[in-house]
């Protein structure tokens, strides 16, 4: 597969000039009920010509009006691309040598076809679903033991001030 691989099956939307249309397009969603559609979402042409979506795409549509709408730049990619260790590492927010650290634990899958080390954009998710949930797990923990070491416990005095 070719190094820009990725890069070739990514699409990026910029809303540049398009806000006002966006707006529209996400408030007639709203006005619609997005949560409750009477009838199945569609694209249509300037030719009148439908084309119905299925939820899952009338979703993520969605998702991208919104993004768009915030000023947002938005990116399409198929969730088996194979992305650079730079470009996993930017996905996940964190720097490039951590990325690597977490390749080379065995944290996330990786190919290493050649000297550059690759990732598939499905493993880096995968990872970052775990992640949360085990932050989630812990913030948990946190909570319960700090509630029942009364903790959270209301005072009636004025609250401390905040510098």
């Amino acid at each position: 597969m070719a190094r820009n691989q990725a890069a070739a099956d990514a699409r990026t939307f910029f809303p540049e000039g398009a806000e006002a249309e966006i707006v529209d397009f996400v408030q007639a969603l709203a006005e619609r009920g997005i949560l409750a559609p009477t009838s199945k979402a569609a694209l249509v042409a300037p030719d009148n010509s439908r084309i119905e979506l299925p939820e899952p795409l009338h979703a993520a549509l969605v998702q991208v009006a919104e993004a768009l709408m915030q000023g947002m730049a938005v990116s399409v990619i198929p969730q088996s691309a194979r992305l650079t260790t730079q470009q996993a590492a930017e996905f996940l927010g964190v720097s490039r040598p951590t990325l690597v650290r977490l390749l080379e634990r065995g944290e996330i899958p990786m190919s290493k076809p050649g000297r550059h080390r690759y990732v598939q954009l499905q493993d880096l998710v995968a990872y970052q679903r775990l992640m949360q949930a085990r932050r989630r797990e812990i913030l948990d923990t946190m909570a319960r033991e700090a509630a029942e070491a009364g903790l959270y416990v209301a005072t009636d005095g004025p609250r401390p001030v905040m510098r």
